[in-house]
């Protein structure tokens, strides 16, 4: 077990923090985690996260304008966020009353920040998009896929992340998909197929951005009854 376990920096006396001091809730959501401050995350900076917590208020208002249940409490209650990075997407949620799952995917060019996640108090796990997640007993009303789809573009099947993105969401749950345009078109080709019903939509800062937004719903359907005629 000891290859899996990472420890802790040592300290020279009592009154240190191993790791670093951490403020105390909700205060730590948004101030500069230890592992940031201390320059162990690479390519993370304290201005890199304070742009990003800016970044994700901005995008979170533009969410409750296209999607305006976002914003009434209990609508959405387990929230999925599939390429979590530093935690912005489930921080900028912290006024709702909602349970969001930070997924920091694996065997990606992307640096590791699922300590950074834990230091702001929030949830969070490992996830490989190409294989089954473990969500027994809880599925979820919302996912949120931020360039997901182009980071696995090389490693697996769309379909197979689609179909296991159905699979955890409930009947009349939402999803929403920030990506390439082109791989939006690709995407919602498949989310056609599934019946789900959804539109493609600009970017937050106009329609200029190749990056585009594609928000679908789960419809809830029940297989048609057969009729004695057909017994």
């Amino acid at each position: 077990m000891e290859i899996c376990l990472t420890p802790l920096p040592e300290v020279s006396n009592e009154e240190e923090t191993a790791g670093g001091e951490v403020s105390k809730w909700p205060k730590r959501l948004n101030s500069v985690p230890p592992r940031i401050s201390r320059g162990t995350v690479k390519g993370v900076t304290a201005e890199i996260f304070q742009q990003d917590r800016k970044v994700w208020q901005k995008r979170l208002s533009y969410y409750k304008s296209i999607n305006r249940k976002l914003g009434q409490p209990g609508r959405y209650r387990n929230l999925l966020d599939m390429n979590a990075y530093l935690g912005g997407f489930s921080s900028a949620l912290a006024d709702l009353p909602v349970w969001v799952m930070n997924v920091v995917p694996v065997n990606v060019p992307k640096v590791n920040t699922l300590g950074i996640i834990y230091e702001r108090g929030l949830i969070g796990t490992y996830q490989n998009w190409c294989e089954a997640m473990s969500t027994y007993p809880r599925t979820y009303d919302l996912i949120h896929a931020d360039s997901v789809f182009s980071l696995y573009k090389d490693r697996c099947k769309m379909e197979d992340i689609v179909l296991e993105m159905d699979r955890i969401l409930r009947p009349e749950g939402g999803v929403i998909f920030r990506d390439d345009v082109d791989m939006l078109v690709r995407i919602k080709t498949i989310t056609d197929g599934m019946e789900w019903d959804s539109r493609i939509l600009d970017h937050e800062n106009g329609p200029l951005e190749r990056e585009k937004l594609l928000f679908a719903v789960k419809k809830y359907w029940t297989a048609p009854a057969i009729s004695d005629q057909q017994i």
